[in-house]
């Protein structure tokens, strides 16, 4: 059965492959991965606590994919994970920690954003043109505008993404993120998203995963156990994080440098190992 706020609509970001050639490209390769994790959340039942599933990755496919063809183009170094989308970030644009400024005025990204089949009054999908700011998103790529200046600066050796490129509410409208889920839900859940981050992980061939928060980096270390990629974590930006409204920005400098990856993003240098690294 499809999922409340799911739609199995034409999608031009995420073609079938059975529609279309092999991939010749990376960014291909990311968007063919994303149209299987789309298939593979449909036939998970959540249960009558969710009672909306947004799914970005289809009704935003327009700016995801501008997002994924602009700057998932390559093999890269490092792969900044958050845990799912915010309803004011990637749920509005498809492009992870979505600030709707920054997404436009930075990335430069754009495109036409469609709707949820089923969409809460409270939680209305506008697209880029929100006017509301996502605090998460604007410290975010805020910070690395400052440190990096321009964006292909910062995507010549990192990518952006989620570990469950979904997000889910109840019939309030209030956001239910994964490690809230009941035991079965959650281990259906994580099974998907742990396979989608292997073959992101694949695809890229990034040497690290840095988690933005606790439990990306959680997920990383359990998905990609056994792999030859190192697992970081830094501090979430989420204002719900008290410690985050107090100089992130400055906590973000140091956990970088401290992993031994801050001049690498800058394009300065290669990642080097610290005594706190490991591979897992």
């Amino acid at each position: 059965a499809e999922l409340p706020g799911m739609t199995t609509t034409n999608n031009d970001a995420l073609p079938p492959s059975s529609k279309r050639a092999k991939p010749l490209n990376i960014s291909e390769q990311l968007l063919e991965i994303e149209y299987r994790f789309c298939e593979e959340l449909r036939k998970i039942n959540f249960g009558s606590s969710v009672a909306y599933v947004y799914n970005p990755l289809e009704y935003a496919s327009e700016p995801h994919g501008d997002f994924v063809h602009k700057y998932g183009n390559g093999k890269k170094k490092i792969l900044f994970l958050g845990m799912n989308p915010g309803p004011f970030g990637m749920a509005q644009n498809g492009v992870p920690f979505g600030d709707p400024t920054l997404v436009r005025e930075w990335l430069k990204v754009s495109g036409k954003v469609g709707k949820p089949a089923k969409e809460h009054p409270k939680r209305p999908i506008v697209g880029l043109q929100l006017a509301k700011s996502e605090v998460s998103g604007s410290r975010f790529w805020g910070f690395f505008q400052t440190l990096c200046g321009h964006p292909d600066t910062f995507f010549a050796n990192c990518f952006v993404s989620n570990y469950c490129p979904a997000c889910f509410m109840t019939h309030t409208g209030k956001n239910i993120t994964p490690p809230t889920f009941k035991v079965d839900v959650r281990g259906k859940l994580e099974g998907v998203c742990d396979a989608f981050l292997r073959e992101v992980v694949q695809a890229l061939g990034v040497e690290w995963v840095i988690g933005v928060g606790q439990y990306a980096e959680a997920r990383a270390r359990v998905a990609l156990n056994g792999d030859k990629v190192k697992v970081g974590v830094v501090m979430h930006p989420s204002p719900i994080n008290p410690a985050a409204n107090k100089e992130w920005p400055k906590v973000m400098t140091s956990q970088l440098t401290e992993l031994g990856v801050l001049e690498v993003i800058r394009g300065h240098s290669e990642p080097h190992s610290t005594s706190e690294d490991h591979d897992i």
